[in-house]
């Protein structure tokens, strides 16, 4: 038995990838070295005053529901820690007040922390029987490694999740401008790219618009790069706050902000829908922006928009052209100004 004991054990311990696929197996051991009817792992959360169970294994008669949520204050689990006493198998008798063994008919019960390397304790691990049945010091021994095991199991999980939400900030902080929270120019490509993709498929186009902030030198010039970095941020929210739920705005750097998203049919209608764009943003961008230090009566800002074809370009050839439709603007805007 021991050998067959030793098998199932590195079968589980080699193929487990979470707390439960290593949980519900051991239980079952647990089970067949014990011989008690019922085998359960419990979280306890100290914080909300709950026992739960979290898996459990019934074989007979006495059964521990998955799921149940009980006040950890009175518990078996707690009386047998506190008291030191990890097995008996006369619970009327030791803890004859708690309605919930009771209820659960159980004769014979024997648990053991669960405790990480920092100390805390992560739940129980247990057995129950509605007999009365002897703990042999093998039953004691594997009952200690399974919660052993089921510790390491939990840190490694835990160990896990905390690296994908690093990786998941890490790469949200590679995605963001750091000034503005907006999407920065490898977030816009990127998306760029995903939006011709769609667009190909549904017979659209994709609208490209650049906007270069004119005169924001001179902004920083005169007001410093605190009112500058001020200045930038509130463009941002204007610009965005007047688009379409669909459209990504982003900064690509300096006095540059680009906005992306599906058009219309290519050709004429995609074309006015450009001009739309254009002429939605261009009043967003002008007008007296109050900043901490002074207030400033902004002109506007050169915008340029081209409708792209996903079928005859390319993300990066529809990127060039949406900054020359942008010079181009920005000419128009130096000769209305000389």
């Amino acid at each position: 038995m021991a050998d067959e004991l030793f098998a199932q054990l590195t079968d589980t311990l080699s193929s487990a990838k979470t707390v439960e696929e290593l949980t519900r197996p051991l239980l079952s051991l647990l089970e067949l070295v014990t011989e008690l009817e019922a085998t359960y792992l419990t979280r306890i959360e100290l914080e909300h005053g709950i026992q739960r169970i979290l898996f459990s294994c019934n074989t007979k008669t006495l059964t521990i529901p998955e799921g149940l949520a009980v006040p950890w204050e009175g518990t078996l689990c707690k009386r047998a820690l506190d008291e030191g006493k990890l097995y008996t198998d006369d619970v009327p008798s030791c803890w004859g007040d708690s309605e919930a063994a009771a209820a659960l008919g159980i004769r014979t019960y024997v648990s053991t922390p669960v405790h990480l390397d920092d100390g805390s304790l992560f739940g129980t691990l247990c057995a129950a029987s509605s007999e009365q049945k002897p703990l042999t010091p093998k039953g004691e021994q594997v009952l200690r490694l399974f919660a052993s095991l089921i510790a390491l199991h939990v840190q490694r999980e835990q160990l896990l999740t905390q690296f994908r939400e690093l990786n998941a900030a890490l790469e949200s902080y590679s995605y963001t401008d750091a000034l503005t929270g907006l999407p920065n120019r490898r977030a816009v490509v990127a998306e760029l790219h995903r939006l011709f993709a769609m667009a190909e498929r549904a017979g659209q186009s994709v609208l490209i618009g650049f906007i270069d902030l004119d005169g924001f030198k001179a902004i920083n010039d005169t007001h410093g790069h605190e009112a500058g970095d001020a200045f930038l941020t509130e463009v941002g929210r204007r610009i965005g706050a007047g688009l379409r739920a669909g459209d990504t705005l982003g900064r690509l750097g300096g006095d540059e902000f680009i906005i992306v998203g599906m058009g219309a049919t290519p050709g004429a209608e995609g074309d006015d829908a450009a001009d739309a764009l254009r002429e939605r943003v261009e009043p967003l961008i002008r007008g007296v922006y109050r900043l901490d230090s002074c207030a400033l009566d902004y002109p506007g800002a050169s915008v340029g928009v081209v409708s792209a074809d996903p079928g005859t370009t390319t993300p990066d050839d529809a990127l060039r052209a949406a900054d020359a439709a942008m010079y181009v603007q920005k000419k128009i805007r130096r000769a209305a100004r000389a």
